[in-house]
């Protein structure tokens, strides 16, 4: 993720984003509007693209659960799941692990849980999208609250790098900043597609003064 020109508002090699919705919580109270303005911006950019074809999201270097694309047409969610699982069994195996549900929201005729508790290095929380009661897709979010940008480009470099060796070279489908305000914003992202599944990998930043808020994204989805 090299540095782009200050002034450029938007450059979308492939305007294809995921319409998952991305739930960020920054619970301290001074980030408030640091973290509203960073929402509005990455939640516009994905709307932008709602007119886009439908892509997939495959296994994160630090999951295990992924299998070399070559040997199959589709790749699995996380965490010894199947696509079309039902929600009674999702819940079950959720509460098996002890994690935790916080949210179960009805968006877009499509049930969504946020859920906390998975034990994965920095992993912050996951959303579960179902339609019809069945699994459709699995979004990781991942903070670290301690790195720096550096860190965040090596691992973003580190898991590009495993999931071009896994499927091919993954297409940029979105590199965008925006500095019209007092926030900088930065979204960057990858996509690869494997039979009747897709890969989504994004690095998000958004940063006013010394506050800093960036997260990086997975997400398995079936299309």
């Amino acid at each position: 993720m090299s540095p782009m020109p200050t002034r450029l508002r938007t450059r979308e090699v492939d305007p294809v984003l995921s319409l998952a919705q991305r739930c960020f919580r920054i619970r301290v109270r001074s980030w408030s509007r640091l973290y509203q303005n960073a929402l509005q911006f990455f939640l516009g950019m994905k709307a932008r693209s709602r007119h886009a074809h439908h892509f997939f999201a495959v296994a994160l270097a630090l999951i295990n659960s992924a299998v070399p694309a070559r040997a199959v047409d589709d790749i699995p969610p996380p965490f010894g799941f199947h696509w079309n699982d039902s929600m009674t069994r999702v819940e079950q195996v959720l509460v098996g692990a002890k994690a935790k549900i916080v949210t179960r929201d009805r968006k877009d005729k499509r049930d969504v849980w946020t859920v906390e508790g998975l034990v994965q290095p920095g992993l912050k929380r996951t959303l579960f999208t179902f339609r019809d009661g069945a699994l459709v897709e699995v979004e990781l979010q991942y903070e670290y609250p301690d790195w720096s940008i550096e860190r965040y480009n090596d691992r973003m470099g580190e898991i590009r790098r495993y999931f071009d060796a896994k499927f091919g070279t993954g297409k940029l489908v979105s590199r965008a900043r925006d500095t019209d305000s007092d926030v900088i914003q930065t979204l960057v992202g990858y996509q690869w597609i494997v039979g009747g599944t897709m890969l989504e990998l994004f690095y998000f930043s958004a940063q006013r003064d010394m506050m800093v808020f960036r997260s990086i994204t997975v997400t398995y989805k079936a299309i």
